[in-house]
């Protein structure tokens, strides 16, 4: 019913009125018949000028220069600086396939190994020596900083082949052993580098956390022969080499027979790897000395704290060996080829026929989370290091020293099984071998050892695989007697140890301490059931032994074996209890991270497969979920959450479907999270499961989409792919997640934005997938969630939200379903619905309106939040504009009316847009907005303007959400119209969808201004949407926006001139300095724009605030600025300056084709029209290219054709402010806008001459006379030159058109020219003056003087001058200029009889008024129009100016005019206003009266001398009037260094007395400046007239000053030849007035006496205590400084010495006893000044100055003493102090102070 009676209206009201373009752009009227007759005569004109230049003006049309102007653009948004700054790489986040980890790389090659003891080997030599026994060389990294081993060993043979032959028998017996194979599927791998690994000399070694700390340390070792010390001996100590060598070599080949198979240390050398922490590598560095390995010490312990020690050498004392080791280390090639793992399995490129392999060595990773990476490669390998035995202790065996232990992996423990091939061999044997003994230490009972024995773990274990040590003693004997050579065997067995692997099925061990037994029966496993074993010493741990797993098979935390030994046994069909699961999914919470990060990809994949087929037992998908959300958040915390991203891109698959019962896993997720999110219990599994949404959303999106393929639903309808049990999952998901978003933002503000992020990505991803209408209603369920009035933060959640669903790929389908993909011109009536934001509009366009309403509400919230909004739409609207998808023009117009309500919601702000310091905003770009602007109120919308943007909601539910949360809804009816792949269903849920809550309703009362940032971008994105739309959509829009709005849309573009305005390159490069300064110590998101955010790196980068929103770019910016960056900056600047002016010229043409009447109205009068010439204006104020001024100046060109009544018909305003602008081009240094300006000034004077009937160009012509002079004053005319240039062009145009011979136009043309060039002579002059204010005012005052009877041209000139005073600050004398103005119009409106005041009213304001009442008439009066309204606005200005210049008591004077006026308008709000201020002056009085503290200017008398520099000036003097307390030498300073940079310093002279000056005695080479401080002088009359201060500084034109001298000659001497001067002098005008400096008219001296100037003196000495002590609020200061002067004074000065020298008994005769009895009486009244002042003080001080007082008023008794000893009289007696005067003073200052009349004494007696 509501819909029926709504629209009803709407038919009612649409027949009622008549159509919006009837009214508007109906019939033309008579005026608009008249102009176009006018307009065609002028071009016909034209066309017979036959000059070349005019006949291609005729020419010109409105289709030529739109045809013009589209040549050659631009996108707007591709010339904006921030999006060329956009870099597109890395928009697609690169997540990587799972891989294997490396640190710093680098490649260790072993070349030689040589010690001094040198030989040949074999019998015949050949060759060069060579060592005379082999040594084995093992390479390792250790780490001193963490005090551990970090790399396995790399074992390096370097012995040449004859030293190799030595030990030929040895290998030959280690390779006939009998061994059991475990790698039959590796032989042909292994077969294949297995003869290359025989002696390998180069290692890739791997280095995660390098520092300088890390040392690779090499140890050699040699056969076992004896002990270190005997054996290193003869390399120490040989005093004959060849002999020591032939021994050596002789007692070697005897060992290397028997022994060959043991060794034993010999040496150790080391050397860093590193240069720095940022794993620079030490390529240059060279090993150390080869040190003696001391037989102590061998551990690896051992040896770090060697190196603890290595770089202060004097601090360890090692035995070197001498010789050297030559190992190269250097960075790991890229292209290196033929490498095999740590496990010799060969890495591509790996060639067969190659000679030498490089092998990677293990690096034993630090346990640390941020180290760690999962496994991706097969190792299965465990290092066995046998660290020591205690046989010292043991009774079993008689020997047992040189012990050698043997490690074996072993299968079983039966008495012949045999050992395990899969021990990696050492170089000269086999790859693998069945055992590997350490190396023996000579006569040690108790040997450390330090070898890595590295094990091959087969993949499958069993209880029965187990380590056995097997320990020998080796006998170091040679016997060389054959007969005892049977007796002797070389090793004899003396103990067993054996570790098993498993311990409850899993790896256990790293560090253990076995006993050792000394047999080996059957069964020793089980040594507990088998009573044969003999244990040594007692079964006591002998042996201890340390292991290292590097396994990606095998896992040592218990927990986690437990976890994957439980899923094998579900996987295998075993019956497991959900219990034991459970308890096994929470004991994964106990797991370490770096363990977890390890098997990560297992650990998930079991926990997503556990999570889907264990749907029934909800306690296990909930603990399985528990242990996602757990993972998950370690792998963030750590920063590793590149290996969740990895996961769910390479190795996630969903749960297929296995019957109709089971579940998906994205449905058994979803619920899960569901129940997660209801559970109020653990807030902090919440927490987590917020933060880090994306994984989980993401695992959902990725089943949704792998359930769709495989079981190939993509080609089903969309509403049929899921079931709706999964859509009500997913709506209880979000209603779930909503309460924690809205209402825990505050105390989970980083959780509650991700979650709001993540969930947005994940609906946005639902819409490629699911029913699109049921994926609206979550985007509106979601919105709905927001209040009315929510906090910022939601607020930006809110935008957030919005910015990640329009950022879908196919956003624009989606928001225009029907028409869209068709390439077609639109028609305005197919766009209807999207002239405004309507319910309609909405209906069809879902998700823009959502935007854009959110975004106008958006525009009325806080800095922050309408940056925020602002940057979702910008960013939008960049997006499609440079979508490849959408390049045609169509397509982009169609775009553009999606977004044509836009347009009406800048309209709504545009009073919140305005120009400012363009530097501001370079300052405070986005990522700096900050703080808000000053705040305003106006109405939210006009009541016109309701229905585009008031949502018509009515319908408010609440909804009650599952968990107990609730939030209000309000709903709005509509649907959607779908295309024809949308189901019917789909349709049913799009027409729901629309039921939203918009907040967009929300009323703020208090608006604050966008600043420069928001505004320019709101501009752009408008000039965007209006140059795109098709024009008569345009046009179509316009036509419905009221008429009050048009102004505001023409605004708006007169803004955009502003806003995009050319600065200049230098001007760039500043800003970007200061720019640069102010951000490049912050971090660098507040110097870049957002980050990616697109398809995968949307769900998986983190939130980071509104503030850094963007389209998935980065700003670049760089920590410098290059002079191209600068170049590039400036040119991209200047072409956008230039589009945007031409976009503004297109639009501004649309809209005068579609008003022409409406701007035509009242001769061009009306604010339609105002606006639109004042943008014509503003392309000229600001700054524009050549390119532009050219389009620009044809559009003026056809502006005056089109409308010539509104210039030359209506008001002189449009005229005169477009002759100004004109005239300044015609300066313009560039000689295309001086030509193409002067054409216009020419065709302006010709078609006001047309307009006239050929009569006169009379407006033009004063116009143009009052623009020069204008300018002139303004000192803007530069260029005179080039200036005159433009007026030859203009007369030669006039002589040049045949159309105008025999008319007076070209006559008049010459005339007009002649008069400018006449006025153009004061030009040179005010440059010349132009940084002397009181001359260039004074050139200023004599053209206006000049100009009496213009009244107009006046003006002009006394404006001028008031704008030279405001800017120096001189606002008195800008108050008077003001005032002048007003007599100047109310004398002409009075020649009118239009007001009845004349300038007379102004003879108390200035007596310098009678200067305005000469105004005559001329032959320019009749188009002067002043009115009464004009008049209010100068008055106005007056009150204001006097206001400033601080002079309130003539605003009065001033208001008795503007009151009748407006009382008789009754405009009594402003009659509330005036009063206002009057009272505010009338309080301003008050305050200076009773302060004191008003200056109103300081006066100083000027003189000029020398004729070669000051010419006419020379011997003028003036008075100059300076602002307040200006000094004597602040004013000499001043006018010393103005004429200095005028004359030259060395050539002008302060004259520094103030004797009159003698021209003739001064140098003539020398300009002399005279500068005298006077006072402003009144006699009595006028001192009785004049009480008040301000009487006293207003309408003055006499001034004293005084001048010193003697009779002598001297300035100054004794008291009784003491003379003075006082000089009087009088001024042309008086002040203040329209200048700061009066010429001197008149000047009067008198001489004073000795006498005299004694009896002038104590007047004034007097006066001025009297009026100190009279003031209603004291100054102690000045009170105690001026008592001081007259009672403290030296001997011979001060009042005792005037009364010594003229009032002394001897010398008083000498003077007339007239001024005698003067002085006495003088004396009298100053003793009781002093009195009074005394007593005033004593009241006014505290104790600390009582001492201070009683000074004070000692000497005032001794003064009095000796006054009155000197004229014979009691000077001050008890009558007196009782004195009337003395009385009331006292009681006045009582009464004003507060005390009471007893203080530190009686006031009657405190003086004496």
């Amino acid at each position: 019913m509501d819909e029926w009676i709504v629209t009803l209206k709407k038919i009612i009201q649409s027949n009622a009125e008549p159509p919006v373009e009837e009214k508007r752009n109906g019939a033309t009227n008579e005026t608009s018949h008249d102009d176009e007759t006018c307009s065609q005569g002028m071009m016909e004109s034209l066309e017979r000028s036959m000059h070349p230049e005019l006949m291609k003006y005729a020419r010109e049309t409105e289709q030529l220069n739109k045809m013009n102007r589209s040549d050659g653009r631009h996108k707007l948004f591709s010339l904006d600086s921030e999006v060329q700054r956009l870099d597109f790489s890395g928009i697609e986040p690169d997540v990587k396939p799972p891989e294997e980890k490396f640190g710093k790389r680098f490649l260790v090659t072993c070349h030689d190994l040589c010690f001094n003891l040198v030989g040949h080997v074999n019998d015949r030599p050949q060759g060069s020596p060579t060592n005379v026994e082999p040594f084995f060389v093992t390479l390792a990294l250790f780490d001193v900083k963490h005090n551990c081993k970090i790399s396995a060993d790399f074992h390096v043979d370097l012995n040449p082949p004859s030293v190799r032959e030595m030990l030929s028998d040895v290998a030959a017996q280690t390779s006939n052993g009998e061994t059991k194979v475990m790698f039959p599927k590796k032989s042909s791998v292994y077969s294949l580098v297995e003869p290359l690994l025989c002696y390998p000399q180069k290692g890739i070694f791997s280095v995660t956390n390098p520092h300088p700390d890390i040392y690779l340390v090499a140890r050699i070792e040699k056969v076992l022969q004896g002990s270190i010390t005997q054996c290193a001996e003869p390399y120490i100590k040989n005093s004959d080499p060849a002999k020591t060598s032939q021994k050596v070599l002789k007692a070697m080949k005897q060992v290397c027979g028997k022994l060959g198979r043991y060794r034993m240390p010999f040496a150790w050398c080391a050397r860093p790897v590193f240069k720095d922490m940022q794993g620079c590598l030490d390529g240059e560095g060279r090993f150390s000395p080869l040190y003696k390995q001391e037989s102590s010490k061998l551990s690896n312990e051992d040896i770090l704290k060697l190196l603890a020690d290595f770089k202060r050498p004097e601090k360890t004392k090692l035995q070197v060996i001498p010789g050297h080791i030559d190992v190269r280390v250097e960075c790991v090639p890229a292209d290196i080829s033929n490498s095999v793992t740590s496990s010799y399995v060969p890495v591509k490129p790996f060639k067969e026929d190659c000679d030498n392999v490089t092998v990677e060595i293990e690096e034993f990773v630090p346990e640390a989370a941020k180290c760690s990476y999962p496994y991706t490669v097969y190792k299965n390998h465990l290092y066995v290091y046998p660290m020591n035995l205690k046989y010292d202790g043991q009774k079993a065996f008689a020997k047992a020293r040189n012990i050698a232990v043997c490690v074996e992996f072993k299968d079983s423990d039966l008495e012949n099984a045999c050992p395990l091939k899969n021990i990696y061999g050492k170089p000269g044997g086999p790859l693998f071998t069945t055992s590997a003994f350490a190396a023996v230490t000579h006569h040690n009972q108790n040997p450390d050892f330090y070898d890595e024995i590295k094990i091959e773990l087969p993949i499958y274990l069993h209880e029965k695989h187990h380590l056995l040590f097997t320990f020998y003693h080796v006998s170091c004997e040679l016997n060389t007697k054959p007969a005892n050579k049977k007796k002797d065997a070389v090793e004899m067995q003396v103990g067993y140890a054996w570790f098993q692997l498993l311990k409850n099925g899993r790896l256990a061990f790293s560090e253990v301490q076995l006993p050792v037994s000394a047999n080996l029966p059957s069964g020793y496993l089980n040594h507990h059931s088998v009573p044969d074993i003999k244990w040594v010493d007692g079964s006591k741990p002998l042996f201890k032994v340390r292991s290292h797993l590097v396994s990606t098979v095998y896992t040592q935390d218990h927990y986690l074996h437990d976890f994957f030994h439980h899923c094998q046994m579900i996987k295998s069909g075993s019956q497991a209890t959900p219990g034991d699961l459970v308890k096994h999914l929470k004991c994964l919470h106990g797991v370490e991270i770096q363990v977890m990060i390890h098997f990560l990809p297992t650990i998930l994949a079991q926990l997503f497969h556990i999570l889907a087929t264990m749907t029934k037992e909800e306690d296990v998908t909930i603990n399985c979920l528990r242990v996602l959300i757990y993972i998950v958040a370690k792998c963030h915390e750590e920063g590793l959450d590149q290996y969740l991203r990895s996961f769910l891109k390479y190795v996630f698959r969903a749960n297929k479907l296995t019957n109709s019962q089971s579940k998906t896993t994205h449905e058994v997720l979803v619920f899960a999270m569901t129940a997660i999110f209801k559970q109020s219990a653990d807030f902090n599994v919440i927490n987590k499961l917020l933060k880090y949404s994306w994984f989980f959303f993401e695992a959902v999106i990725k089943s949704m989409a792998q359930n769709l393929l495989e079981d190939n639903r993509v080609k089903l309808p969309r509403n049929q792919r899921f079931p709706e049990s999964y859509h009500h999952a997913l709506r209880s998901l979000l209603l779930a997640i909503i309460p924690h978003i809205t209402i825990r933002y505050g105390e989970i503000h980083e959780e509650s934005r991700n979650a709001n992020f993540n969930l947005a990505n994940f609906i946005k991803r639902s819409l490629t997938l699911m029913d699109r209408g049921f994926t609206f209603q979550l985007v509106n369920d979601y919105i709905c969630g927001f209040g009315l009035r929510d906090p910022k933060v939601l607020i930006e959640y809110k935008f957030e939200f919005l910015q990640t669903i329009c950022n879908h790929e196919h956003y624009i389908p989606l928001n225009l379903p029907l028409t869209f993909g068709k390439i077609k011109s639109y028609r305005v009536q197919d766009s209807n619905l999207e002239l405004m934001l309507s319910e309609d509009y909405c209906k069809y366009h879902f998700l823009v309106g959502l935007l854009l309403r959110e975004v106008a509400v958006g525009l009325r919230d806080s800095c922050h939040v309408r940056h925020a909004a602002i940057a979702v739409l910008k960013n939008l609207i960049i997006k499609h504009t440079f979508d490849d998808r959408y390049q045609h023009k169509n397509q982009q117009a169609r775009i553009a009316l999606l977004y044509l309500p836009l347009l009406t919601v800048v309209l709504e702000n545009v009073q919140r847009m305005e120009v400012r310091d363009f530097a501001s905003f370079y300052l405070n770009m986005p990522n700096s907005a900050s703080g808000d602007d000053l705040s305003f109120n106006f109405p939210m919308t006009s009541p016109q303007r309701e229905s585009f943007i008031a949502d018509k909601d009515t319908a408010c539910a609440s909804t009650t959400i599952q968990n107990g949360h609730r939030f209000k809804r309000e709903d709005s009816k509509g649907c959607l119209v779908t295309d024809a792949g949308m189901s019917p269903h789909e349709q049913g849920d799009a027409s729901e969808c629309l039921r939203r809550r918009t907040s967009t309703e929300s009323t703020v009362q208090s608006l604050y201004r966008l600043n420069q940032y928001e505004t320019r971008t709101l501009l752009l994105c408008f000039l965007h949407i209006a140059k795109t739309i098709p024009e008569d959509s345009l046009s179509a829009y316009l036509s419905k926006v009221p008429p009050p709005e048009l102004v505001n849309f023409l605004t708006i573009l007169e803004l955009c001139l502003y806003h995009f305005k050319y600065m200049g390159r230098k001007h760039i490069a500043r800003i970007h300095d200061l720019w640069m300064s102010k951000h490049h110590t912050t971090d660098k998101k507040s110097r870049t724009m957002p980050v990616a955010r697109s398809r995968a790196g949307l769900i998986q980068g983190r939130p980071q605030g509104l503030a850094n929103f963007g389209i998935s770019f980065t700003l670049n910016h760089g920590s410098g600025t290059s002079e191209a960056d600068i170049v590039h900056q400036s040119l991209l600047e200047s072409n956008a300056v230039t589009e945007v002016c031409l976009t503004v010229l297109d639009i501004i043409s649309i809209f005068c084709q579609s008003f022409k009447t409406q701007l035509l109205d009242s001769d061009g009068h009306n604010p339609l029209m105002k606006k639109i010439f004042d943008i014509h204006l503003t392309f000229l104020k600001v700054g524009q290219s050549e390119v532009a001024l050219k389009h620009v100046f044809a559009s003026m060109r056809a502006f005056i054709n089109k409308f010539p009544a509104a210039f030359f018909k209506g008001r002189v305003t449009m005229c005169a402010s477009f002759c100004y602008e004109v005239l300044k081009c015609c300066t313009s240094k560039l000689n295309s806008t001086r030509s193409e300006a002067a054409a216009l000034l020419y065709l302006l004077m010709r078609n006001n001459f047309e307009y006239t009937k050929r009569k006169t160009f009379l407006r033009t012509h004063l116009q143009i006379i009052i623009a020069v002079s204008q300018l002139i004053a303004d000192v803007s005319l530069t260029g005179g030159s080039r200036f005159q240039e433009s007026l030859s062009i203009i007369n030669n145009f006039a002589n040049s058109d045949k159309a105008m011979k025999g008319t007076s136009f070209p006559t008049e043309v010459k005339d007009l020219t002649k008069r400018i060039r006449t006025v153009l002579m004061a030009t040179a002059q005010m440059k010349e003056h132009e940084k002397d204010p009181e001359m260039l005012v004074d050139l200023q005052y004599s053209l206006a003087k000049s100009y009496a009877s213009t009244p107009e041209l006046r003006r002009t000139w006394l404006e001028s001058m008031a704008k030279v005073h405001v800017k120096n600050g001189d606002f008195s004398e800008a108050a008077m200029c003001y005032v002048h103005v007003v007599a100047l119009v109310i004398e002409f409106l009075n020649k009118r009889k239009l007001f009845h005041s004349r300038c007379s009213a102004f003879k108390k304001i200035t007596a310098n008024i009678d200067e305005e009442s000469t105004v005559t008439e001329d032959c320019g009066i009749q188009d002067i129009h002043y009115s009464e309204e004009v008049l209010v606005e100068l008055l106005e200005r007056c009150v204001d100016g006097l206001w400033k210049a601080e002079r309130y008591e003539l605003i009065s004077d001033i208001s008795k005019l503007i009151i009748p006026i407006y009382e008789k308008r009754r405009e009594f709000e402003k009659l509330t206003d005036l009063y206002r201020k009057l009272h505010g002056a009338y309080t301003k009085i008050l305050d200076v009266m009773h302060s004191g503290k008003r200056l109103l200017g300081t006066y100083f008398r000027v003189a000029f001398y020398g004729q070669a520099f000051f010419e006419e000036e020379d011997g003028k003097e003036y008075i100059y009037k300076e602002p307040k307390l200006t000094r004597l030498s602040e004013i000499s300073q001043r006018l010393l260094t103005l004429y200095s940079e005028r004359f030259g310093a060395e050539n002008v002279k302060i004259i520094q007395d103030s004797n009159k000056v003698n021209a003739k005695d001064l140098d003539s080479k020398y300009a002399y400046i005279q500068v005298t401080f006077v006072n402003p002088y009144f006699d009595e009359k006028e001192l009785l007239e004049r009480k008040t201060d301000f009487e006293k500084n207003h309408n003055i034109n006499k001034f004293m000053f005084e001048t010193p001298y003697t009779l002598s000659g001297k300035k100054q001497g004794e008291v009784e030849e003491q003379c003075k001067r006082r000089t009087i002098v009088t001024t042309t005008n008086t002040f203040p007035y329209v200048k700061k400096r009066i010429a001197i008219s008149s000047e009067q001296q008198t001489d004073l006496k000795p006498i005299d100037v004694a009896i002038d003196e104590m007047k004034e000495r007097t006066s001025e205590l009297q009026k100190l002590c009279t003031c209603n609020e004291v100054d102690m200061i000045q009170l105690q400084l001026k008592l001081q002067g007259c009672v403290s004074v030296q001997v011979n000065a001060g009042p005792l010495a005037y009364a010594r020298a003229f009032l002394s008994d001897g010398k008083s005769s000498k003077y007339p006893s007239k001024k005698v009895n003067d002085l006495k009486e003088i004396f009298r009244k100053f003793v009781h000044a002093c009195s009074i002042a005394l007593n005033m003080n004593e009241r006014l001080i505290k104790e600390d100055q009582i001492e201070y007082h009683e000074g004070l008023k000692s000497n005032f008794r001794d003064m009095v003493k000796e006054l009155s000893d000197i004229i014979h009289e009691e000077l001050l007696h008890e009558d007196m102090l009782h004195n009337h005067w003395l009385r009331n003073s006292l009681h006045v200052f009582s009464a004003i102070s507060g005390t009471s009349d007893s203080g530190f004494g009686s006031p009657a007696l405190s003086v004496l």
